[in-house]
């Protein structure tokens, strides 16, 4: 199987925007702090989500991203087909041309293992995980760290005037 970090930074940029809905559109420089991810990625990222239509964006001063609908009606397979993954576990890519042309002696095991992952993947949502009780504690720490580096920047700021 093979899922690149294409696929699961979508997924985590997606979260985050999921676990701050409330804070109105999110920009991808917050995302980019809070998840660690490089601002270039994810705009390459968001263009793809937004193409499929799993994110709305605000232009201007208060703009970012939002979902375009409720986290509950986003299957994580959702988001890593929209970012052109495939969670694919065959080597032909399902092409069933693995060996020699033709279909290696495997090929069917491999093709109901990828069918398993995607059929897992589509029956858990971004609304799913964000109820997570380890979502929430990640979330709640990432949460403290923007705080303190929020606060620490004020102390700079009124040192250095």
């Amino acid at each position: 199987m093979r899922l690149t970090t294409k696929g699961r930074y979508a997924v985590t940029a997606m979260l985050d925007l999921a676990l701050h809905y409330k804070d109105g559109p999110i920009t991808l420089a917050d995302i980019s702090q809070r998840q660690g991810i490089s601002l270039s990625y994810l705009e390459q990222l968001f263009s793809r989500l937004r193409k499929q239509e799993l994110v709305d964006s605000t232009r201007g001063p208060g703009g970012g991203y939002r979902l375009s609908r409720d986290s509950h009606e986003i299957a994580v397979a959702d988001v890593i087909t929209a970012v052109d993954e495939k969670v694919e576990t065959t080597r032909c890519g399902g092409l069933s041309n693995c060996q020699d042309d033709s279909q290696c002696l495997t090929h069917d095991l491999w093709t109901e293992l990828s069918t398993q992952i995607h059929d897992f993947l589509m029956g858990i949502s971004l609304g799913d995980l964000v109820e997570r009780k380890g979502v929430q504690e990640v979330a709640a720490r990432q949460h403290q760290v923007e705080a303190n580096f929020a606060g620490n920047t004020t102390e700079v700021t009124a040192v250095n005037s």
